[in-house]
């Protein structure tokens, strides 16, 4: 309590200045960054920061507009299917990448073939799994062979992979890149302070065939994981726009008139992956389809979104996004009760509950309360809360017992960005259900939206039947901002840096 009441002190005087204006009087936007980015090649990390950088700095072949949801050409003009299995596409000419080398079919075909040569250590690997190799026919037409029939290719081809300078990859590699990126986007990065600070300018050459040009000259980005601190900022004029902000945050800032405050649903969804292949141990209570469920009945979800969460945020009952196509809604569900959740736990052989290690990498309020409630029907909960980047490490290379996680699957609105990344047999792949694999893999592949509907739902029905996840909620999200920003959220959480302008 004596702690709280020296930080409030110290805040006060900043919560009483003036909020400056010096970013628009420089035509630059501070923003804060809630997580250390481990590398800013797109390709080499999973997180939403990077999604943000990579749309800024890279261009993908095509691009969806965010009002239509329709797909447009951007650095192709154009693309057909050959057969099945291989799309054939047509490059833009004159594009140049900030370093003024010329982008043709070698950067397409160099990029696409490095990433998906496991020797090489992607990250992303959803962004490009589905590809087999590309291929040059010539200087500006390339062919990208998948691994077998993927009908939201053109959904990751606008999205998440991104293409690289060939002659400049090669020479310095992703290590190379982590501090001097070099893409044809909006923007160049002019510094990097690998996971702390990155300093984007505008780029004003940039062919904007699709993507618009960047209105604001400098983006000025600092990691600042303590909320706290960030709203001091705020106040001190020293950040232009935030997001991600916890909603008892975002309410205080509402209330003080000098910013606007935004909420606006995601894409990004809440769970508990539990440890049903025992991978983490042998004696993991988790493996226990019993225990799973009592898991599932001991979370108050919907106490917890009306409590601290608010906004537009819901409860889900499936391992995907509803916005996602193929993400089907009507399967089981659990209601929260801890009566239920102890007959449960005395049934599996734990009538007086057991002990266990929690993992968490972010939103550690929710992560306590949920690790209270289990505290209530006997399970103590151990939270062990690590950095994103080491907590996937730890789950791919042995496994955790439970992990509150969340994902924004890249911004694809395709269920394959999720259940499909989970439940097939990968590092992160908790429940190791062949059949489970098969299925998703049928509907990942399947050229007949019908069908892959109905092998979707099948999948999503297993997932819960067996209780393999505790799906949490659909997030929305606070922004606060400036009152002299410009910015209109998109459901996709994309936060198109070269969008942001001044009123």
């Amino acid at each position: 309590m004596r702690l709280a009441v020296i930080a409030a002190a110290l805040l006060l005087p900043l919560l009483l200045a003036p909020v400056a204006n010096a970013g628009k009087a420089n035509d630059t936007i501070s923003i804060a960054f809630a997580k250390e980015l481990e590398h800013i090649d797109p390709y080499f990390n999973t997180a939403r920061e990077g999604v943000l950088l990579g749309n800024a700095v890279w261009d993908g072949l095509l691009y969806r507009d965010p009002k239509s949801g329709q797909y447009v050409g951007n650095l192709a003009t154009s693309w057909s299917w050959v057969d099945p299995t291989t799309l054939e596409l047509t490059l833009r000419q004159g594009v140049k990448f900030h370093n003024g080398a010329s982008f043709d079919a070698d950067d397409v075909v160099f990029t696409l073939n490095y990433m998906v040569d496991p020797k090489n250590g992607a990250k992303n690997t959803v962004a490009t799994s589905w590809i087999k190799r590309a291929e040059k026919i010539d200087q500006f037409k390339v062919r990208i062979i998948t691994n077998g029939p993927f009908p939201a290719a053109l959904e990751y081809l606008a999205g998440p992979v991104i293409i690289h300078p060939h002659e400049y990859y090669a020479a310095v590699g992703p290590a190379g890149v982590a501090t001097k990126p070099i893409g044809t986007g909006p923007y160049k990065v002019v510094s990097v302070e690998p996971g702390k600070h990155y300093v984007l300018k505008r780029n004003d050459d940039y062919f904007a065939a699709a993507k618009p040009k960047a209105k604001v000259e400098t983006i000025d980005i600092r990691t600042i994981p303590d909320i706290n601190t960030q709203m001091a900022e705020l106040f001190n004029g020293t950040i232009d726009l935030v997001w991600q902000v916890p909603s008892d945050q975002a309410d205080k800032m509402a209330g003080r008139g000098n910013f606007q405050v935004l909420n606006a649903p995601t894409m990004r969804v809440g769970y508990l992956s539990l440890d049903a292949a025992g991978r983490s141990g042998a004696k993991n209570p988790m493996t226990d389809v019993r225990v799973r469920e009592a898991v599932y009945h001991a979370i108050n979800r919907d106490g917890i979104v009306k409590a601290l969460m608010k906004g537009t945020t819901e409860v889900i009952n499936s391992a995907c996004s509803p916005s996602q196509f193929g993400c089907a809604t009507d399967v089981a569900s659990y209601s929260y009760d801890p009566d239920k959740a102890k007959a449960l736990l005395a049934e599996a052989g734990y009538p007086n509950g057991f002990e266990i290690d929690f993992y968490a990498y972010r939103d550690r309020p929710l992560a306590e309360a949920m690790i209270g409630m289990l505290a209530e029907v006997g399970i103590k909960a151990n939270l062990k809360y690590l950095q994103y980047a080491a907590l996937r490490e730890k789950r791919i290379k042995e496994g955790v017992p439970m992990s509150f996680l969340t994902w924004g699957s890249n911004s694809i609105a395709d269920a394959s960005a999720i259940t499909s990344e989970f439940f097939t047999m990968g590092g992160e792949d908790d429940a190791r259900d062949k059949s489970l694999s098969d299925l998703l893999e049928k509907a990942d592949s399947s050229v007949d939206p019908a069908e892959r509907k109905t092998l979707y739902k099948q999948a999503l029905s297993t997932i819960a039947d067996k209780a393999y996840w505790v799906p949490l909620w659909n997030y929305s999200t606070n922004y606060i901002m400036s009152k002299d920003v410009s910015f209109t959220p998109t459901p996709d959480e994309l936060v198109r840096f070269n969008e942001i302008g001044w009123k």
